[in-house]
């Protein structure tokens, strides 16, 4: 494990996003701006980020360049184009990470390609057998300790079939993410099933129910169903990435098809405007819960350098956030909390 630095190396895949280079590197000027005790390492053609720098305002001094002259497409298979271009901006990002010349990576780049680097260049944690890629996803409110109006689910994509054993690390590592990231000091843990009782589920959820229900430390409160995922009910909620991604899937659906019917209501008669106006401050509540640009990205859970995936359409205030998170994770361990909780 890296030892706790004073000051975070946070190595950006410029090359990746939706947006291109320049919103990437405006995120990490942002940052350079806000975060004194951050260096941005950014990944990606050394031309187009000094042109992207050259016209934004950005500290010279906690910000750097790595040249890496090729990139993955949001479109390419992940493999296939890591074989291709083993110099890809996300792919050098990975390695100087595993190498020491960061602390932590953060790539709005495809995930697929993402989650392969790491594999390839990163350590799993003892005791750990698959990585997870958790998110973030907004409930009803504050609940407790908590101190934020987000929940974690995983895993959501990078394990498609998990065993009881998978299950119970991404319980672990889950639990130690929501204490260290939302400052939540004893989060709600829970598998997703369909039913709340021990017996419910395929025979890895009902072993991993029995598993979990004898372990120390870790707050573990039985089965819940896909209805409490946007309740709250629980902080960490545990499936494999086959069913996880489904959920993520329709829970921005969800958030797409509210946005869309309150913007046609407002434009289809005066009686709808007023209504939604007397509703404003729900609405801009909702916008606010649901704003995924607010808490930056999606941890990349079980290797012993922390990644954070930001959204494909992350914008500069994104881009830094998954950058604060990063520094976050780093700053107080997060690989060393996961890996003391599975020893317990």
């Amino acid at each position: 494990m890296v030892g706790k630095p004073q000051h975070i190396t946070i190595a950006f895949d410029v090359m990746g996003s939706d947006h291109g280079p320049a919103e990437v590197v405006r995120g990490a000027a942002q940052l350079s701006l806000e975060s004194p005790h951050i260096h941005a390492l950014l990944v990606g053609d050394r031309p187009v980020i000094d042109e992207a720098l050259a016209g934004i305002k950005h500290n010279g001094e906690r910000i750097s360049v790595h040249h890496a002259g090729d990139y993955v497409g949001m479109d390419e298979k992940p493999g296939e184009a890591l074989a291709r271009k083993p110099e890809s901006s996300v792919a050098v990002a990975a390695r100087l990470v595993a190498e020491g010349e960061a602390h932590a990576l953060v790539s709005a780049g495809n995930t697929g390609a993402g989650v392969l680097a790491c594999k390839r260049h990163f350590q799993l944690i003892p005791g750990v057998r698959r990585a997870a890629l958790a998110t973030v996803y907004p409930t009803r409110g504050v609940r407790g300790a908590k101190q934020d109006p987000f929940s974690l689910i995983l895993d959501v994509g990078a394990t498609v079939e998990a065993t009881a054993e998978d299950l119970v690390a991404f319980a672990v590592m889950g639990s130690a993410y929501a204490r260290i990231i939302s400052r939540n000091e004893r989060p709600k843990v829970a598998l997703l099933s369909n039913g709340v009782e021990p017996q419910k589920g395929p025979p890895r959820v009902v072993e991993a129910h029995q598993r979990l229900s004898q372990m120390p430390g870790l707050n573990f409160t039985g089965n819940v169903e896909g209805i409490d995922i946007p309740r709250g009910t629980a902080d960490v909620i545990v499936t494999d990435g086959f069913v996880g991604n489904v959920c993520l899937k329709m829970l921005e659906g969800v958030h797409d098809t509210v946005m869309e019917l309150a913007q046609y209501a407002y434009k289809e008669s005066l009686r709808w405007r007023a209504g939604l106006a007397m509703l404003s401050s729900g609405i801009e509540r909702l916008k606010d819960i649901t704003d995924w640009e607010q808490y930056g990205g999606a941890p990349i859970l079980g290797f012993d350098r922390i990644f954070i995936k930001a959204h494909g359409r992350s914008r500069a205030r994104a881009i830094a956030n998954a950058g604060k998170v990063a520094a976050k994770a780093v700053a107080n361990e997060l690989g060393t909390a996961i890996q003391e909780g599975l020893a317990k």
